[in-house]
């Protein structure tokens, strides 16, 4: 049977397929039911410095072929995220925290809390497409990226991994900014800036009117992104966006990445999501003389 464990920046996973951030993991609660159901490792909502009401209702609308979201970073605060952390890690499996700021300063006194209550890496969110003054805003800037890394990363010892936007003339730039700032792995892609218009109402759905674009229709964009990143960087590449199947997955580590984050098919299968795509992935690898998925990463690049 083809072997599934991937190692990332250290971290050992039994599968490559990791709960993305903001997806059914809003407690520690969740976060702990998606390692005991099958993820491989599981990613916190971001964390801030002080609570976040987010954004009035509505937050979220389904669209063809995926979601728009823009929840607005809503958030209890690194002081009151101890204890979610605390029963997230009770399964013993990987919690990587995800935070953001809105200076290196910030993300520097997040990453130091989130070191010591536990987790095993953090995420950094230089990529959230709809918040002002975090996310995006910043990760769009290859130099303010390479400083928030280079600041992280050298005020805690446990892997560093940032996040980006796809929302940039070049990727790859922001990658390879990253990497200069001595991220251990990068995780692509954040949603797409996207908005749908009520016809009726002639006006926005969602109340802050636009939000992020996930969901299958986003994919052959995360590939894209993936690809490029591949060629321009030698750390890990965490690939994301629109993966519902292990084929999907599998597309995604020939194109380079090394681990996967899932978060649109969980709202459809819930618990039954990590089995689900590890069993394909596994299915996919055996029937194509794969003899683990980490002997697939950037296959598609040529080569021996």
């Amino acid at each position: 049977m083809a072997e599934l464990t991937v190692d990332i920046a250290g971290l050992r996973l039994q599968n490559p397929f990791i709960l993305a951030s903001g997806i059914w993991g809003e407690t520690g609660a969740t976060l702990a039911r998606a390692l005991r159901a099958g993820a491989g490792a599981v990613v916190t909502k971001s964390i801030g410095t002080e609570p976040r009401p987010g954004y009035p209702n509505p937050t979220i609308v389904e669209v063809p072929a995926g979601f728009i979201n823009a929840m607005g970073l809503p958030n209890p605060g690194i002081e009151a995220y101890k204890e979610e952390i605390e029963e997230a890690l009770q399964p013993g499996k990987p919690v990587i925290g995800s935070i953001f700021g809105a200076d290196e300063r910030e993300f520097v006194k997040l990453a130091r809390k989130m070191e010591s209550y536990g987790v095993s890496a953090l995420e950094l969110n230089l990529s959230c497409p709809h918040a002002k003054g975090y996310g995006a805003q910043l990760g769009q800037d290859p130099g303010i990226t390479k400083k928030i890394t280079a600041a992280v990363k050298a005020a805690v010892k446990i892997p560093v991994f940032v996040k980006l936007t796809p929302n940039v003339a070049s990727i790859a730039a922001i990658g390879k900014a990253a990497e200069s700032g001595g991220a251990d792995a990068v995780v692509a892609i954040n949603t797409l800036k996207g908005m749908a218009i009520d016809l009726e109402l002639g006006r926005p759905v969602l109340s802050h009117g636009s939000g992020g674009y996930s969901g299958p229709g986003i994919r052959p964009v995360g590939i894209a992104c993936v690809y490029d990143l591949f060629e321009a960087v030698k750390i890990p590449i965490i690939g994301m966006g629109g993966i519902s199947s292990g084929d999907d997955a599998a597309e995604y580590l020939l194109a380079g990445a090394a681990a996967l984050q899932v978060g649109s098919v969980v709202y459809k299968k819930r618990d039954r999501t990590f089995t689900h795509l590890s069993r394909e992935l596994s299915r996919f690898l055996s029937s194509h003389h794969y003899k683990s998925a980490r002997s697939m990463t950037g296959k598609a690049h040529g080569g021996p």
